[in-house]
């Protein structure tokens, strides 16, 4: 191993998003250890190259774990991020997301970790938006403990930046979607929606099924979450001028979906409607303008990445 090589902590990285990050980080030749607590990730999607350390975020040993290594980069996507739990149990949601955040970001400031990537929620941090797609500067009017702590955590970022000089940028996803997604979690609707047409079983609708999402696919945030890693130091304050909406800038709805994924899997075992869930936002797409300027783009079309992961997930079920 090149002892040059960049040394890199992704939090989360068992998970479906943080393995395929992990991953883009040994592929570009970095040193990657991977810290998770397998509550909802799985051991199986930690990649072979990478250090796996069994551990929760807001355990004291992170910060040795820090010292011992003196990582470069942190890549933070290990979060409490169920918004129904973050209603019903709001002081976990804070535990998890806001003071594991500090247990990161003091093990990162002793021994000056270079740069911290931040996924935050472009879905929950703007509220219900009056502007269609929504920019970076919009207002921030979070409607859940979650939408909060992501928020929260990002004035906290903000502080560090200018009190301790480190070096933040902040990722605001859209409905990330693709290969390893839990279907058991409910920001897993491709996944679960896979699941019960591979059954031949209807798909469950909340509402009328017009509430719209930016579905992004998780290649396209990989590529995001590289992307921010290599760029410049932006120098402007406030904490919008270091975030950027990861998505595709488009809503689609949850009908549009089930149309899309019905045509991909050649079966239309029906749809069964039950009433909307309180609290859910009615509709969410993100302007991705900022980014885009920068030279970051979508490669895959919302078609393709949902193609690609039903097929992921038929294979999974011949495979289990």
């Amino acid at each position: 191993m090149n002892d040059h090589a960049k040394k890199v902590l992704v939090t989360g990285g068992a998970g479906f998003i943080g393995s395929h990050v992990a991953e883009a980080y040994l592929a570009r030749g970095d040193r990657v250890w991977v810290v998770d607590d397998l509550s909802s990730g799985k051991r199986a999607n930690v990649p072979s190259d990478a250090t796996f350390v069994h551990l929760d975020i807001r355990d004291g040993e992170i910060r040795r774990l820090f010292r011992e290594v003196r990582f470069h980069e942190v890549n933070h996507h290990a979060a409490q991020i169920d918004v129904r739990r973050s209603v019903t149990d709001p002081a976990h949601d804070a535990e998890v997301n806001l003071l594991g955040l500090l247990n990161l970001l003091e093990g990162a400031r002793e021994v000056g970790t270079r740069r911290f990537v931040f996924v935050s929620s472009g879905g929950v941090v703007y509220g219900e938006p009056q502007e269609f797609p929504t920019p970076e500067t919009a207002p921030k009017l979070p409607l859940s403990p979650y939408g909060v702590t992501k928020l929260t955590g990002e004035l906290y970022l903000n502080y560090y930046r200018g009190v301790h000089d480190m070096d933040y940028v902040a990722l605001r996803y859209g409905n990330v979607f693709g290969p390893r997604q839990d279907p058991h979690g409910e920001a897993g609707v491709v996944a679960i929606f896979c699941q019960r047409l591979l059954s031949g079983a209807p798909l469950t609708i909340f509402g009328d099924g017009e509430q719209t999402r930016d579905y992004v696919f998780v290649k396209d945030v990989v590529a995001a979450n590289m992307f921010v890693s290599s760029l410049e130091r932006i120098a402007e304050p406030g904490i919008d001028t270091v975030a950027f909406n990861v998505g595709r800038g488009e809503g689609i709805s949850v009908n549009q979906l089930a149309d899309i994924l019905e045509g991909i899997a050649g079966v239309r075992p029906g749809r069964e409607n039950q009433g909307a869930r309180p609290g859910e936002l009615r509709h969410s797409a993100l302007d991705t303008r900022r980014l885009g300027a920068r030279g970051w783009a979508c490669r895959w079309t919302l078609e393709e990445g949902l193609r690609e992961t039903f097929q992921h997930i038929a294979e999974e079920r011949v495979t289990a």
